[in-house]
Parts: structure tokens; C-alpha cells; sequence
């Protein structure tokens, strides 16, 4: 069974080198939506882009909240944050340039209007099957443990 440290290497890399998320918002009804997006770890937040007017930024906009999933079951990184939803024509140069520059297109030359929503972990959860439950948290509060 990996440390915690070992844990908060691994995720952190996984956050640095892949390359989407899988990012769940729900509705001020209850209807969940989840879809896989691509990924910029700015080294305390996740940096996404998407349409303005999808379900993904009407919901995180209306709620704050944001669960986040990397892409494996096998790998589990697990984020449970906070968000900002801004204007990607908006948003500081600095991150805008660090989102394309990661990611390798840049929103604003897509069509129609688009948001990057900056993911604040709130708490992270890691594990690698049954034997590493136990332990799994990494970071709670905003912080990590250690």
C-alpha cells in the first residue's frame, strides 16, 4: 500500500500529465451532467473550458460545486471543489495562455462564447483497489495532509 506522500505524488502527477476530466455538475433540480473535458493542473487548481451555454456552466455557475474524476477505475483520483465560472475572453492572460498552452487549442478560436472554470479542490481522494481505501484522502478542507 503506497504512503500518503507516495499517494499525493502520483496524483499530482496524474493531474500535471493527463490529459481530460471527467467534470459532474447537477442542476437546481437534481439532474446530473458529467462530461469529460480537457484538463490543465495549474499547480493548486484544475483549469477547464466550455461552451457558456452548456448544462456544465449554467450548473457549476448556479452552485459553486464541482465534482471532478480522472480518467481511470483502476487509478482513482477523485475531487470534490469549488468553482469559478469566467468569460475565457476574460479570464487573466496568465491562465488563459497556461489552458491553451497545456491543452494545445485555445477556445477563442472556437466558435460561439466559452467559460474556463477554475476547479478549487476542496477534498481529493486517490486509491488503487480495495487494499488502498483506507487512507484514500489526500486532501481535506482545501489542504493536504500530511
Amino acid at each position: 500500500m503506497r504512503s500518503l506522500s507516495e499517494r499525493k505524488a502520483h496524483a499530482v502527477a496524474r493531474l500535471e500529465g493527463d490529459t481530460n476530466v471527467w467534470v459532474a455538475t447537477g442542476s437546481a433540480d437534481g439532474v446530473p451532467h458529467m462530461v469529460p473535458l480537457s484538463l490543465a493542473w495549474d499547480g493548486t487548481r484544475v483549469l477547464v473550458a466550455t461552451p457558456t451555454d452548456s448544462p456544465t456552466v449554467r450548473n457549476a455557475a448556479a452552485s459553486g460545486l464541482v465534482k471532478a474524476a480522472l480518467d481511470s477505475a483502476d487509478d482513482v483520483v477523485l475531487i470534490d471543489g469549488t468553482v469559478d465560472v469566467v468569460d475565457f475572453a476574460r479570464a487573466d492572460p496568465a491562465e488563459a495562455h497556461a489552458y491553451v498552452t497545456r491543452v494545445g487549442w485555445n477556445p477563442a478560436d472556437q466558435d460561439g462564447d466559452w467559460s474556463l472554470l477554475r476547479i478549487q479542490p476542496r477534498t481529493i481522494r486517490v486509491w488503487n483497489g480495495v487494499a488502498e481505501i483506507q487512507g484514500r484522502t489526500i486532501l481535506r478542507g482545501g489542504a493536504w495532509l500530511d
